[in-house]
């Protein structure tokens, strides 16, 4: 017998949790995926999977095929080889884009990058109206639609339309919008973008709490702390290739000395060549007036630093964004 849900929250929980169950196939499997626009490759040969409950991210540098990725998987772009498969947790036979779109999508929810709600209705009817799309009944959207204004802590909202809302709001509107098929994987293009620091920190919390209840979720994402925080998995992308796949933290360790030290000030960037430091450190960086020690041990470069007290420094573990610009470089690109 299933467990009678006793609350909102509890009701959505169950019926999230209960639509993913453990599966030894991965819900999307991308194989060898490749695009070119003219002479330009954009996706090169691209390999990876999802597992439910699993958080991808895929980051890289603009112009590294991210946007094209993303497109090809929800079946905007048609690849010009390689496939994109689809293996529904609830079963039923595996599923290819672009030829089977209209079943796949119907799993799937969407948060672009950019606020696609309609601006004449209010919170729940952007939900109601987005439901029909799926050909839900009536019935079913009275009973979602409260619970999933409350998962995105907007029952007080209910009647408000888009207008009126926070950037934080909007962004939790759309994640809703996105759940009311319940789908079995969530893609999100950038979906923080915009938000303060404390509309991101709820956004990422109700983010963790579909992945606990086994939602399958493929991210693209510029901030490297929201990756970290979110992310089981990444996938660096750049000139359309994979470069680095792994676990945040095992990918820092391959690529990286475990100490940065940062100085900064008036004539920081001449100690780049003071073998007196730079003899304490594996490598060094410049970025704007920044210089950055990359070492296994920053206690004799700190001390050393000692003769410069006119400068200031910020001994910190190496993270994710030392990886991210280590592996795509510091040079700021153009373009998507």
């Amino acid at each position: 017998m299933r467990p009678t849900p006793t609350s909102p929250q509890q009701s959505l929980t169950w019926r999230i949790g209960r639509q993913c169950q453990p599966m030894t196939s991965p819900i999307l499997d991308i194989q060898h995926l490749t695009k070119r626009f003219g002479a330009q490759t954009v996706v090169s040969d691209l390999s990876f999977a999802l597992a439910p409950g699993e958080c991808l991210g895929v980051i890289g540098p603009n112009g590294a095929g991210k946007t094209t990725t993303l497109r090809m998987c929800l079946g905007l772009t048609t690849p010009d080889q390689g496939q994109v498969a689809f293996h529904d947790p609830l079963g039923g036979p595996v599923r290819h884009m672009p030829q089977d779109a209209l079943p796949i999508k119907a799993r799937l929810g969407v948060v672009s990058q950019f606020d696609t709600l309609d601006p004449d209705f209010s919170c729940a009817e952007n939900l109601r109206v987005y439901g029909r799309y799926f050909g839900l009944k009536e019935a079913v959207l009275s009973e979602r639609i409260p619970r999933l204004l409350e998962f995105a802590a907007l029952s007080h909202k209910a009647q408000a339309k888009p207008g009126e809302l926070s950037g934080g709001m909007k962004r939790r509107l759309s994640l809703a919008r996105a759940l009311i098929n319940q789908p079995a994987l969530l893609m999100l293009d950038e979906p923080t973008t915009g938000l303060d620091p404390q509309a991101r920190h709820l956004m990422w919390e109700r983010l963790q709490r579909l992945l606990a209840q086994g939602t399958a979720i493929l991210l693209t994402t510029h901030f490297m702390d929201e990756a970290e925080r979110l992310c089981n998995r990444l996938l660096v992308l750049d000139h359309g290739r994979a470069i680095a796949e792994g676990k945040p933290r095992d990918l820092i360790a391959q690529h990286l000395e475990p100490d940065v030290v940062e100085v900064y000030g008036q004539g920081a960037l001449a100690l780049r060549d003071d073998t007196g430091l730079t003899r304490h450190a594996a490598r060094t960086e410049t970025s704007g007036e920044t210089l950055f020690f990359y070492t296994a041990n920053a206690a004799p470069l700190l001390a050393a630093l000692q003769a410069h007290p006119g400068l200031r420094t910020l001994h910190r573990p190496a993270n994710l964004e030392d990886l991210f610009l280590k592996l795509t470089g510091r040079q700021i690109r153009e373009g998507g």
